[in-house]
């Protein structure tokens, strides 16, 4: 009888670790592929674990509220298939096997287990546990207290909604909104409780210090390790996008009602990414040492800003394969799951290159940080109506025009400056050339 290790899935570039929320199943249960064993969670998102295959659970190796490291075994599933060979769970890429016999994510062979439920210490047991009740707190809804400066005390009164009256993003959404702009009594902490976050203290009438809190310790760590890994360039080209916008303005609500999607310039910026990546296959590339990997598909990942003000990079797989109803379709989709917490570990990695659209602040361009281990970063600025000079055959004229500026920041390693700005100029041609009479 196989083994199938089920592994902790990474659900971001900068999350090394999440919180088992729940169970689904248990020791003795049978389960079907992609039927949900359990869910996790992280300070980004609540997600379902699905099962890689179809068997019973022989090993549960962590507990519920448990905080476990990507990567590492949280179950074993037991299958008729006659593969010796312990299987990793597809949320997470399988590394290469060691030479020792010893799986390569530093776990020893699955044995057939003498006590099916016996279950090891468990790690960081407490993770999450806040106020005297001892009230389990995911690391979303920690994070998002932290941010609106919720007090433990208040957390405490919160009425919960999940599973064993558990706190969900949902509540302290609703408990926020209410809360308005009434500001909230912030109670003295226990000095006993060592979990709960310290609130900032003055050191002057016009100082203040503010700790990180997790997530943004993160996302600095893998911003520094970008910039200390890749030398960045940034390029910029400034295009007209008037036939773009008009096209759209125009077909727009006979796209809804075909298609049932509203369009957005987004998967038209993808569209054109794709056709030049198709170009410039170099582009779409990773470095590992001094080899360089050319990847064969193009994978567009595209920032999407959560509610709690953190960034998510949900990727769109074979991009180039879908039709412009299809890229709708699915940025839609993914950024209202991003939006939901809702996304599935697959769904946030493995991307090739990022679009990240700054124009959604209104600011007119941008120098974005490349995405490790990607090799560039298109940012699209704020569509603008400008005086513009248009050649005619009768002479040049000023005219009103949209125009839009590109930035693509690119790892100078590998990318140097014209293959970077040939591929960014062709970004920029192909949203020029935009056919205004495209049919849907």
């Amino acid at each position: 009888m196989a083994q199938v290790e089920l592994i902790m899935p990474k659900m971001g570039e900068s999350i090394m670790e999440a919180t088992i929320l729940r169970w689904a199943k248990n020791v003795g249960d049978s389960v079907e592929a992609d039927e949900t064993i359990l869910e996790i969670a992280t300070d980004k998102v609540d997600t379902e674990v699905p099962s890689p295959t179809s068997g019973v659970i022989a090993q549960i190796l962590f507990k519920e509220n448990d905080v476990v490291p990507v990567g590492k075994v949280i179950a074993v599933i037991a299958t008729e298939a006659g593969a010796a060979v312990p299987l990793a769970s597809p949320s997470v890429a399988e590394a290469a096997p060691a030479s020792n016999g010893v799986p390569s994510n530093g776990a020893q062979p699955v044995m057939e287990p003498a006590t099916p439920q016996s279950v090891p210490q468990p790690a960081l047991s407490t993770a999450g546990r806040a106020g005297d009740s001892g009230r389990f707190y995911s690391p979303l809804v920690r994070n998002i207290a932290q941010k609106e400066r919720i007090s433990t005390q208040e957390l405490e009164q919160l009425p919960g909604s999940g599973q064993q009256g558990r706190v969900t993003k949902k509540d302290i959404l609703t408990y926020i909104e209410q809360r308005g702009q009434t500001p909230a009594v912030q109670a003295p902490a226990p000095p006993a409780v060592a979990p709960a976050p310290q609130p900032a203290v003055s050191v002057s009438g016009g100082t203040e210090i503010i700790e990180m809190d997790r997530m943004r310790k993160l996302i600095a760590d893998h911003m520094v390790m970008s910039k200390h890994t890749a030398p960045h360039v940034t390029s910029f080209v400034e295009v007209d996008v008037t036939e773009l916008v008009n096209w759209r303005e125009r077909v727009k609500k006979t796209f809804e009602t075909r298609y049932g999607e509203k369009i957005t310039f987004t998967p038209i910026f993808i569209e054109a990414v794709c056709r030049a990546l198709r170009d410039f296959p170099m582009v779409n590339i990773s470095v590992d040492g001094t080899k360089l990997i050319v990847k064969k598909d193009i994978n567009i990942g595209m920032a999407a800003a959560l509610p709690s003000g953190n960034l998510i990079v949900p990727v769109i797989k074979n991009a180039d394969l879908l039709s412009l109803p299809g890229l709708t379709k699915a940025v839609n989709d993914l950024a209202t799951r991003a939006r939901n917490n809702q996304l599935k570990p697959d769904e946030i990695s493995g991307g090739t290159f990022t679009l990240t659209n700054v124009g959604t602040f209104g600011n007119v361009m941008g120098t974005p940080i490349i995405n490790q281990p990607q090799v560039a970063i298109l940012a699209t600025g704020a569509i603008r109506k400008k005086p513009a000079v248009v050649e005619t055959p009768y002479g040049d004229l000023i005219a009103v025009r949209q125009m839009m500026f590109l930035s693509l920041s690119y790892d100078h390693r590998v990318v140097d400056g014209a293959l970077g700005g040939s591929f960014l100029r062709r970004v920029g041609d192909y949203l020029e050339q935009f056919d205004g009479k495209r049919s849907l």
